[in-house]
């Protein structure tokens, strides 16, 4: 895929697809890998990966005229795992997904693809659980003053 070197937040802000306020990234989700600056001229496959993934959530946001704000619910479904029987990946669906990677890695690598400065996020609201395919499903949510 191309390398996007514009400002993200810009492309997305001024994208002419009709806005709308869900992101829906049908593939598995990938988690922030730890980097180095060594990264840049190894090209280690975890971060190659990662680069990919997070190219492919811009251009999917761009597709679908999605615009993030500063509040968030994140949904990560992990597939089942193959190998598992025909009860036990039944059974799974819906559960919580209580292995790796991380959360906090599965949010930073979605808020590293959507805002050139994602200090301006102040609620995320996420979940990991278990599916028939991997998805992300990523919606804005209001703040209600009070």
């Amino acid at each position: 895929m191309m390398k996007v070197n514009a400002n993200r937040e810009n492309l997305l802000k001024y994208n002419k697809v009709k806005i709308n306020h869900k992101l829906d990234l049908r593939f598995s989700p990938v988690a922030k890998p730890r980097m180095t600056g060594s990264d840049r001229w190894k090209k280690r496959p975890a971060t190659l990966k990662y680069w990919d993934y997070r190219d492919r959530i811009l251009y999917t946001a761009l597709a679908q005229g999605y615009r993030p704000l500063n509040v968030l619910e994140m949904l990560f479904v992990f597939p089942v795992t193959p190998s598992w029987s025909k009860k036990k990946k039944e059974k799974m669906i819906w559960q919580p997904h209580e292995f790796t990677p991380d959360i906090d890695n599965l949010i930073k690598a979605i808020l590293d693809s959507l805002w050139q400065d994602d200090r301006k996020v102040h609620t995320v609201h996420a979940k990991k659980i278990w599916g028939a395919h991997g998805r992300v499903i990523i919606k804005n949510l209001e703040m209600f003053d009070d």
